[in-house]
Protein backbone atom coordinates (compact mmCIF):
# COMPACT_ATOMS: atom_id res chain seq x y z
CA UNK A 1 0.00 0.00 0.00
CA UNK A 2 1.27 3.27 -0.67
CA UNK A 3 2.02 6.09 1.71
CA UNK A 4 -0.62 8.98 1.91
CA UNK A 5 0.80 12.16 2.59
CA UNK A 6 0.93 14.63 5.61
CA UNK A 7 -1.55 15.71 6.64
CA UNK A 8 -2.56 19.03 4.87
CA UNK A 9 -0.92 17.26 1.89
CA UNK A 10 -2.64 15.85 -1.52
CA UNK A 11 -2.68 12.62 -2.07
CA UNK A 12 -1.52 13.23 -6.09
CA UNK A 13 0.44 16.10 -7.31
CA UNK A 14 0.39 17.35 -10.93
CA UNK A 15 3.30 18.94 -12.03
CA UNK A 16 2.95 21.21 -15.34
CA UNK A 17 5.72 22.84 -17.17
CA UNK A 18 4.09 25.32 -19.35
CA UNK A 19 6.00 28.21 -22.06
CA UNK A 20 3.64 30.14 -23.81
CA UNK A 21 0.22 28.62 -22.99
CA UNK A 22 -1.82 31.63 -21.90
CA UNK A 23 -4.27 30.31 -24.67
CA UNK A 24 -4.85 26.71 -23.54
CA UNK A 25 -3.64 26.92 -20.01
CA UNK A 26 -7.64 27.40 -18.97
CA UNK A 27 -8.78 24.74 -20.95
CA UNK A 28 -6.55 21.91 -19.87
CA UNK A 29 -6.82 22.51 -16.32
CA UNK A 30 -10.65 22.43 -16.43
CA UNK A 31 -9.83 18.58 -17.93
CA UNK A 32 -7.10 18.04 -15.12
CA UNK A 33 -9.53 19.16 -12.56
CA UNK A 34 -12.71 17.32 -13.97
CA UNK A 35 -10.94 14.24 -14.43
CA UNK A 36 -9.14 14.43 -10.90
CA UNK A 37 -12.49 15.08 -9.22
CA UNK A 38 -13.77 11.70 -10.39
CA UNK A 39 -10.66 9.85 -9.08
CA UNK A 40 -11.89 10.97 -5.48
CA UNK A 41 -8.17 11.55 -4.41
CA UNK A 42 -7.09 14.88 -2.79
CA UNK A 43 -4.85 16.63 -5.38
CA UNK A 44 -2.92 19.96 -6.08
CA UNK A 45 -1.85 21.05 -9.87
CA UNK A 46 1.93 23.05 -10.14
CA UNK A 47 2.21 25.03 -12.72
CA UNK A 48 5.33 26.24 -13.48
CA UNK A 49 5.76 29.06 -16.02
CA UNK A 50 9.16 29.01 -17.88
CA UNK A 51 9.82 32.88 -18.38
CA UNK A 52 6.27 32.98 -21.15
CA UNK A 53 6.63 36.61 -22.68
CA UNK A 54 2.54 35.97 -22.71
CA UNK A 55 -0.37 35.85 -20.10
CA UNK A 56 0.37 32.31 -18.73
CA UNK A 57 1.11 33.19 -15.41
CA UNK A 58 -1.78 35.66 -15.04
CA UNK A 59 -3.73 33.02 -16.51
CA UNK A 60 -2.71 30.89 -13.65
CA UNK A 61 -2.45 33.57 -11.22
CA UNK A 62 -6.65 33.79 -11.85
CA UNK A 63 -7.58 30.51 -11.30
CA UNK A 64 -5.46 30.24 -8.04
CA UNK A 65 -7.30 32.96 -6.73
CA UNK A 66 -10.72 30.92 -7.11
CA UNK A 67 -9.18 27.40 -7.21
CA UNK A 68 -6.60 27.07 -3.76
CA UNK A 69 -5.24 23.76 -5.51
CA UNK A 70 -3.97 25.44 -8.42
CA UNK A 71 -0.42 26.50 -7.54
CA UNK A 72 2.11 28.21 -9.44
CA UNK A 73 5.61 29.43 -10.39
CA UNK A 74 6.86 31.42 -12.63
CA UNK A 75 10.58 31.39 -13.47
CA UNK A 76 12.79 34.93 -14.00
CA UNK A 77 13.41 33.75 -17.81
CA UNK A 78 13.32 30.99 -20.03
CA UNK A 79 15.42 27.82 -18.37
CA UNK A 80 14.35 25.21 -20.00
CA UNK A 81 11.41 22.26 -19.75
CA UNK A 82 13.97 20.02 -17.54
CA UNK A 83 14.54 22.96 -14.96
CA UNK A 84 10.53 23.42 -14.98
CA UNK A 85 10.06 19.70 -13.93
CA UNK A 86 12.84 20.11 -11.89
CA UNK A 87 11.36 22.83 -9.94
CA UNK A 88 7.75 21.25 -9.86
CA UNK A 89 8.93 17.94 -8.06
CA UNK A 90 10.50 20.36 -5.58
CA UNK A 91 7.46 22.15 -5.13
CA UNK A 92 4.97 19.51 -5.16
CA UNK A 93 3.90 18.03 -1.88
CA UNK A 94 1.55 14.76 -2.81
CA UNK A 95 2.40 10.96 -2.30
CA UNK A 96 1.87 10.71 -6.19
CA UNK A 97 4.46 13.31 -8.74
CA UNK A 98 2.36 13.03 -11.84
CA UNK A 99 4.28 14.94 -15.03
CA UNK A 100 2.61 15.76 -17.51
CA UNK A 101 2.35 18.55 -20.40
CA UNK A 102 0.53 21.68 -20.50
CA UNK A 103 -1.11 21.28 -24.23
CA UNK A 104 -3.10 18.12 -23.47
CA UNK A 105 -0.72 15.94 -25.92
CA UNK A 106 -0.46 13.82 -22.55
CA UNK A 107 -4.37 12.46 -21.93
CA UNK A 108 -6.11 13.65 -18.79
CA UNK A 109 -8.62 11.01 -19.01
CA UNK A 110 -5.24 8.24 -18.20
CA UNK A 111 -4.57 9.92 -14.78
CA UNK A 112 -7.26 7.60 -13.46
CA UNK A 113 -5.26 4.30 -14.81
CA UNK A 114 -2.26 5.24 -13.77
CA UNK A 115 -3.04 6.35 -10.28
CA UNK A 116 -4.67 3.11 -10.23
CA UNK A 117 -1.49 1.15 -11.23
CA UNK A 118 0.25 3.22 -8.56
CA UNK A 119 -1.98 1.68 -5.95
CA UNK A 120 -1.13 -1.76 -7.30
CA UNK A 121 2.40 -1.21 -5.87
CA UNK A 122 4.03 0.31 -8.83
CA UNK A 123 6.73 3.07 -8.05
CA UNK A 124 7.03 4.29 -11.28
CA UNK A 125 3.86 4.78 -14.52
CA UNK A 126 5.46 5.16 -17.39
CA UNK A 127 2.48 6.23 -20.34
CA UNK A 128 4.23 5.58 -23.31
CA UNK A 129 3.65 6.38 -26.65
CA UNK A 130 1.02 4.18 -28.96
CA UNK A 131 1.07 6.55 -31.72
CA UNK A 132 2.89 9.44 -32.31
CA UNK A 133 -0.54 12.10 -33.62
CA UNK A 134 0.41 14.19 -36.34
CA UNK A 135 4.10 13.82 -36.15
CA UNK A 136 5.36 13.57 -39.74
CA UNK A 137 8.12 10.70 -40.82
CA UNK A 138 11.01 13.09 -40.14
CA UNK A 139 10.37 13.66 -36.47
CA UNK A 140 9.27 9.80 -36.47
CA UNK A 141 12.83 9.34 -38.16
CA UNK A 142 14.80 11.61 -35.40
CA UNK A 143 12.70 10.03 -32.44
CA UNK A 144 13.90 6.22 -33.70
CA UNK A 145 17.26 7.63 -34.14
CA UNK A 146 17.68 9.07 -30.75
CA UNK A 147 15.76 6.05 -29.15
CA UNK A 148 18.43 3.74 -30.69
CA UNK A 149 21.64 5.66 -29.57
CA UNK A 150 20.04 5.77 -26.30
CA UNK A 151 19.31 2.20 -26.09
CA UNK A 152 22.94 1.05 -27.95
CA UNK A 153 25.15 3.55 -25.69
CA UNK A 154 23.68 4.53 -22.81
CA UNK A 155 21.45 1.06 -21.88
CA UNK A 156 18.62 3.56 -21.06
CA UNK A 157 15.72 1.78 -23.16
CA UNK A 158 13.28 5.23 -23.88
CA UNK A 159 11.87 3.71 -27.11
CA UNK A 160 8.18 5.50 -27.13
CA UNK A 161 8.84 7.15 -23.80
CA UNK A 162 7.57 10.27 -22.71
CA UNK A 163 7.55 12.87 -19.74
CA UNK A 164 3.91 12.18 -19.03
CA UNK A 165 4.83 10.01 -15.60
CA UNK A 166 3.61 9.10 -12.09
CA UNK A 167 6.33 8.85 -9.49
CA UNK A 168 5.71 7.71 -5.80
CA UNK A 169 7.20 10.55 -3.51
CA UNK A 170 10.05 8.27 -2.89
CA UNK A 171 10.98 8.09 -6.18
CA UNK A 172 10.83 12.40 -6.52
CA UNK A 173 12.45 12.26 -3.59
CA UNK A 174 15.42 11.07 -5.43
CA UNK A 175 15.55 12.58 -8.35
CA UNK A 176 15.22 15.94 -6.08
CA UNK A 177 17.54 14.73 -3.13
CA UNK A 178 19.91 12.86 -4.93
CA UNK A 179 20.72 13.48 -8.45
CA UNK A 180 22.20 16.95 -7.76
CA UNK A 181 23.13 17.52 -11.44
CA UNK A 182 22.09 20.75 -13.11
CA UNK A 183 21.92 19.38 -16.78
CA UNK A 184 19.08 16.74 -16.54
CA UNK A 185 17.08 14.76 -18.72
CA UNK A 186 14.51 14.04 -17.12
CA UNK A 187 12.82 10.95 -19.24
CA UNK A 188 16.52 9.49 -18.95
CA UNK A 189 17.05 10.08 -15.08
CA UNK A 190 13.21 8.40 -14.19
CA UNK A 191 14.41 5.30 -16.32
CA UNK A 192 17.59 5.01 -14.70
CA UNK A 193 16.79 4.81 -11.20
CA UNK A 194 14.46 1.16 -11.56
CA UNK A 195 12.27 0.64 -8.51
CA UNK A 196 9.03 -0.92 -9.60
CA UNK A 197 7.59 0.23 -13.01
CA UNK A 198 4.12 -0.03 -14.65
CA UNK A 199 3.28 0.69 -18.44
CA UNK A 200 0.38 2.64 -19.67
CA UNK A 201 0.09 2.85 -23.69
CA UNK A 202 -1.85 6.34 -24.51
CA UNK A 203 -1.87 8.01 -28.09
CA UNK A 204 -0.50 11.40 -28.73
CA UNK A 205 -3.48 13.77 -29.07
CA UNK A 206 -3.52 16.94 -31.08
CA UNK A 207 -2.57 20.18 -29.40
CA UNK A 208 -6.02 21.99 -28.93
CA UNK A 209 -4.64 25.32 -29.48
CA UNK A 210 -1.42 26.63 -30.39
CA UNK A 211 2.43 25.10 -31.92
CA UNK A 212 4.88 23.40 -30.02
CA UNK A 213 7.93 25.53 -29.38
CA UNK A 214 10.89 22.93 -29.52
CA UNK A 215 12.99 24.01 -32.00
CA UNK A 216 15.38 21.85 -34.10
CA UNK A 217 18.48 23.62 -32.09
CA UNK A 218 16.84 22.91 -28.40
CA UNK A 219 15.69 19.05 -29.71
CA UNK A 220 19.51 18.89 -30.26
CA UNK A 221 20.23 20.65 -27.50
CA UNK A 222 18.64 18.07 -25.22
CA UNK A 223 19.79 14.68 -27.55
CA UNK A 224 23.21 16.39 -26.79
CA UNK A 225 22.77 16.32 -23.45
CA UNK A 226 20.96 12.94 -22.59
CA UNK A 227 23.57 10.93 -24.40
CA UNK A 228 26.49 12.79 -22.66
CA UNK A 229 24.91 12.22 -19.22
CA UNK A 230 24.11 8.93 -19.46
CA UNK A 231 26.87 7.46 -21.76
CA UNK A 232 30.62 8.01 -21.97
CA UNK A 233 30.59 6.00 -25.35
CA UNK A 234 31.20 8.99 -27.67
CA UNK A 235 34.56 9.69 -26.17
CA UNK A 236 35.55 5.76 -27.38
CA UNK A 237 34.61 7.29 -31.14
CA UNK A 238 37.55 9.34 -30.48
CA UNK A 239 39.97 5.89 -30.14
CA UNK A 240 38.69 4.37 -33.05
CA UNK A 241 39.15 7.39 -35.29
CA UNK A 242 42.72 7.05 -33.41
CA UNK A 243 43.20 3.82 -35.01
CA UNK A 244 41.43 4.02 -38.06
CA UNK A 245 43.74 7.28 -38.90
CA UNK A 246 47.03 4.75 -37.94
CA UNK A 247 46.03 2.46 -40.32
CA UNK A 248 45.52 4.53 -42.91
CA UNK A 249 49.22 6.06 -42.33
CA UNK A 250 49.74 2.15 -42.06
CA UNK A 251 48.73 1.78 -45.50
CA UNK A 252 50.41 4.46 -46.98
CA UNK A 253 53.93 3.59 -45.52
CA UNK A 254 53.19 0.13 -47.12
CA UNK A 255 52.22 2.26 -50.55
CA UNK A 256 55.28 3.85 -50.09
CA UNK A 257 57.81 1.45 -49.60
CA UNK A 258 56.76 -0.47 -52.33
CA UNK A 259 56.67 2.13 -54.69
CA UNK A 260 60.25 2.90 -53.98
CA UNK A 261 61.45 -0.53 -53.92
CA UNK A 262 59.99 -0.91 -57.42
CA UNK A 263 61.83 2.37 -59.17
CA UNK A 264 58.75 4.00 -58.87
CA UNK A 265 58.21 7.67 -58.15
CA UNK A 266 56.20 7.71 -54.82
CA UNK A 267 53.17 9.67 -55.58
CA UNK A 268 53.03 13.00 -53.56
CA UNK A 269 50.77 15.93 -54.01
CA UNK A 270 47.17 14.21 -53.98
CA UNK A 271 48.04 11.21 -51.18
CA UNK A 272 49.32 14.42 -48.94
CA UNK A 273 46.17 16.59 -49.54
CA UNK A 274 43.16 13.42 -48.46
CA UNK A 275 45.68 12.60 -45.80
CA UNK A 276 45.66 15.83 -44.17
CA UNK A 277 41.28 16.22 -45.16
CA UNK A 278 41.15 13.10 -43.48
CA UNK A 279 43.05 13.46 -40.48
CA UNK A 280 41.95 17.34 -39.54
CA UNK A 281 38.38 15.56 -39.90
CA UNK A 282 38.96 13.18 -37.47
CA UNK A 283 40.73 15.29 -35.20
CA UNK A 284 37.67 18.13 -35.18
CA UNK A 285 35.08 15.40 -34.49
CA UNK A 286 37.38 14.32 -31.75
CA UNK A 287 37.95 17.23 -30.54
CA UNK A 288 34.22 18.20 -30.71
CA UNK A 289 33.62 14.91 -28.43
CA UNK A 290 35.34 16.14 -25.75
CA UNK A 291 34.50 19.39 -25.95
CA UNK A 292 30.95 18.01 -25.09
CA UNK A 293 32.31 16.49 -22.26
CA UNK A 294 33.69 19.62 -21.30
CA UNK A 295 31.17 21.80 -21.49
CA UNK A 296 29.20 19.43 -19.28
CA UNK A 297 31.76 19.14 -16.47
CA UNK A 298 32.03 23.14 -16.93
CA UNK A 299 28.48 23.54 -15.87
CA UNK A 300 27.99 21.29 -13.56
CA UNK A 301 31.37 22.64 -11.58
CA UNK A 302 30.14 26.24 -11.74
CA UNK A 303 27.11 24.90 -8.96
CA UNK A 304 24.46 27.77 -11.11
CA UNK A 305 20.93 27.46 -10.04
CA UNK A 306 18.78 25.29 -12.07
CA UNK A 307 16.50 27.98 -12.14
CA UNK A 308 15.19 31.49 -10.69
CA UNK A 309 11.70 31.73 -9.61
CA UNK A 310 10.52 35.29 -9.36
CA UNK A 311 6.99 35.27 -8.66
CA UNK A 312 4.66 32.42 -7.17
CA UNK A 313 1.44 31.65 -5.93
CA UNK A 314 -0.34 30.02 -3.39
CA UNK A 315 3.36 28.97 -2.08
CA UNK A 316 3.87 29.61 1.73
CA UNK A 317 7.27 30.74 1.09
CA UNK A 318 9.82 28.61 -0.75
CA UNK A 319 9.41 25.31 0.19
CA UNK A 320 11.59 22.76 -1.82
CA UNK A 321 12.82 19.26 -0.87
CA UNK A 322 16.10 19.66 -1.99
CA UNK A 323 19.10 19.76 0.52
CA UNK A 324 21.13 21.84 -2.04
CA UNK A 325 20.08 25.63 -1.77
CA UNK A 326 21.38 26.46 -5.31
CA UNK A 327 18.17 24.30 -6.62
CA UNK A 328 15.62 25.30 -3.70
CA UNK A 329 12.93 27.65 -5.40
CA UNK A 330 14.03 31.17 -4.74
CA UNK A 331 10.86 33.51 -4.55
CA UNK A 332 11.06 37.11 -4.49
CA UNK A 333 11.59 39.43 -1.44
CA UNK A 334 7.71 40.47 -1.47
CA UNK A 335 6.51 36.57 -1.36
Amino acid sequence: MNQRGNDGDPVVSLVLPTYREEAGIDHALDEIVRVMEGVGESFEIVVVDDGSRDATFERVRLRAARDPRVRGLRFSRNFGKEAALSAGLAAARGSAVVTMDADLQHPPALLPAMIEAWHQGAKIVHAVKRSRGNDGPLVRLRARLFNGLMLRLGGIDLEEASDFKLLDRVVADVLVHRLPERKRFYRGLAAWVGYPTAEIPFDVAARPVGASRWSIVRLADLAITALVSFTSAPLRIVTVLGLLTLALSGLLIMDTLWSWLHGRAVSGFATIILTLLIIGSFIMISLGIIGEYISKIYEEVKHRPHYLVSDSVNFDGARSAAPDPYSRPILSPQQ
